[in-house]
């Protein structure tokens, strides 16, 4: 490892499906899916830039965008820095189709 792993909500707006698709299959080896486009992610120095290399020939950069977010240490309980109104937050444990 490489320093403190740090906690990142990751978004993403991706203009074809077939890129979305294959955004958040590699987002799926690095997080937990929140919603359908946001990850959390709790990366060392060394994940982080691993996560942006795999992400970065899968975009379109004229027309994508992909957000890394940080949210702090990584230490604790995500449901410390998530709040949610309306439907309470939990971690996704069925897999999202999209």
């Amino acid at each position: 490892m490489s320093g403190p792993r740090i906690r990142y909500l990751v978004s993403y707006d991706i203009a074809h499906p077939k890129r979305l698709r294959r955004v958040a299959r590699v987002l799926e080896g690095f997080g937990v899916r929140l919603q359908y486009s946001v990850f959390e992610c709790a990366l060392d120095d060394l994940r982080l830039a691993q996560a942006k290399a795999a992400l970065h020939p899968l975009i379109n950069h004229d027309e994508d965008q992909v957000l890394f977010v940080s949210l702090g240490p990584a230490a604790g309980d995500a449901t410390l820095v998530i709040e949610a109104l309306g439907l309470p937050y939990q971690v996704r444990t069925r897999i999202t189709i999209i």
